[in-house]
């Protein structure tokens, strides 16, 4: 069995529609609903407060950090639930998990299932297992660290098909 490790997400990101800039995201919340609508209302420097595209990148998508990239239009977490990712020791591929009232863990649909039935309360509020999305995010091996056993370490570039391709 692999190895996998809890991961903290240091920042959340998104990319400007127009320059293609990254702009860093206060809150997890906050980059789920930006996230939740990509395609429909593309994300724009000037939608955040005293940012437009003349100002420089707050981060740059380069090899200093490893750099993991959502699907777009995922759904936001349900209410009082949290996505959450791990990613494994050979950085080939994260695990999705969601973290539900109280602390547990659920890591599939099928242990949704099972905390919806043992905690009924949340299926009365209108929380389904649809609500839940375990697609894992792209990780972007160019920013993976040197040395990683098991890690292709080949280069890859963000094309214009890049969403297509997830």
């Amino acid at each position: 069995m692999e190895k996998v490790r809890e991961s903290s997400i240091g920042a959340f990101a998104v990319q400007c529609g127009k320059c293609e800039k990254w702009r860093l995201i206060p809150t997890q919340e906050e980059y789920e609903e930006i996230r939740a609508n990509f395609i429909e209302k593309p994300w724009f420097c000037d939608d955040q407060y005293n940012v437009d595209c003349d100002d420089p990148a707050d981060i740059e998508l380069d090899n200093t950090r490893t750099w993991v990239i959502d699907k777009p239009n995922l759904p936001k977490s349900p209410a009082g639930f949290e996505r959450g990712m791990t990613i494994r020791s050979d950085y080939r591929r994260m695990d999705v998990f969601y973290r539900a009232p109280g602390g547990k863990k659920v890591r599939s649909p099928a242990d949704v299932e099972k905390f919806l039935e043992a905690n009924p309360e949340h299926k009365a509020a209108g929380v389904s297992v649809a609500d839940f999305k375990f697609i894992t995010p792209k990780i972007m091996e160019n920013t993976i660290p040197e040395g990683v056993v098991g890690s292709s370490q080949k280069r890859m570039k963000m094309d214009d098909d890049f969403i297509d391709d997830m």
